[in-house]
């Protein structure tokens, strides 16, 4: 059996590293970085850790990013790119639809592709999410390609999977959120100065919503490993347990968290940071925690809310 391709854009921030070793297709989305009426645009393709830390460093620093979405032409091209090399079938990730309307630029593209490529194939898959929540779902499509499982298999297992994608989003910074307009600017404001920390996840519709309102990250984190424990990670075919802290240049806080749920579950994440394109509307200094479980996203919010 021929293998289908797997293809992301850059809002699943998976490492360049990991990219390339599990052959995946890639696209990055652009941001600007504005400061002193200076704009300067970069492309979402960090290689380096050092690189990820600089960007963070930079909007603590009073540079603000602006992110835009992946257009029709660049979707184009990367489809092009793939069906030129030889690609039949390809299952593509994109941003949560519930945060943009890739999906809609995404099946328009693939529908003009097979005017020109007839054979080629692009199953569109929404995961309902974004960043590593998103790239944990690529990882798993990679092993579902190299296990021999066909392109509309792994379609249909992932897009019932997708709802079994927890998440915990710590801000550090109420601001952000306000600007992205999640939170007043009272409510930033009195936030900030009462430390509070608002927990985030994703609706089953792929939004953001708060979920509950912390005092300190610590609060915070143990409400987390509450939610791991609700919801155990613990993927169908149970031979692999995804737990992943992911940190908007925050390693102390994330190896924190990463600690206390290896104390708690006996499971030990893996840890990485967010990439600008999210982090941008999440803010430096962030913690969060996303993993698989066997319950839905429903059924843990029903348990706890």
């Amino acid at each position: 059996m021929t293998r289908f391709a797997v293809s992301t854009d850059s809002t699943c921030d998976l490492k360049n590293a990991y990219v390339k070793e599990r052959d995946i297709w890639f696209v990055p989305l652009t941001f600007t970085m504005e400061k002193d009426g200076e704009i300067n645009e970069y492309l979402d393709n960090f290689t380096s850790d050092e690189e990820y830390v600089t960007f963070y460093e930079k909007v603590s620093a009073g540079y603000f990013p602006r992110t835009a979405k992946l257009n029709y032409d660049a979707h184009m091209q990367h489809f092009t790119r793939l069906a030129k090399a030889g690609v039949k079938e390809v299952v593509h990730f994109m941003i949560s639809s519930g945060l943009a309307n890739t999906i809609t630029i995404t099946m328009q593209a693939a529908e003009d592709m097979k005017k020109e490529y007839p054979d080629f194939t692009v199953y569109a898959l929404d995961p309902l999410t974004a960043t590593v929540g998103q790239g944990v779902l690529v990882e798993l499509a990679a092993d579902c390609r190299d296990k021999g499982m066909s392109a509309k298999e792994t379609y249909e297992y992932l897009m019932e999977m997708r709802h079994h994608v927890q998440h915990c989003i710590v801000p550090n910074d109420l601001f952000y959120l306000k600007k992205g307009g999640r939170v007043s600017a009272v409510s930033a404001a009195f936030g900030t100065m009462l430390n509070i920390k608002p927990m985030l996840s994703f609706d089953t519709e792929g939004k953001l919503k708060v979920l509950e309102k912390c005092k300190g990250m610590k609060k915070a984190f143990s409400r987390v490993v509450d939610h791991l424990n609700v919801a155990p990670a613990e993927t169908f075919d149970n031979d692999k347990k995804i737990v992943v802290v992911v940190h908007t240049n925050n390693e102390k806080g994330a190896q924190e968290l990463a600690a206390l749920i290896a104390e708690r579950t006996s499971i030990q994440p893996r840890i990485t940071i967010m990439g600008p394109v999210i982090g941008s509307h999440v803010g430096p200094g962030s913690v969060s925690c996303c993993w698989i479980s066997t319950k839905t996203r429903r059924e843990l919010l029903d348990a706890l809310y």
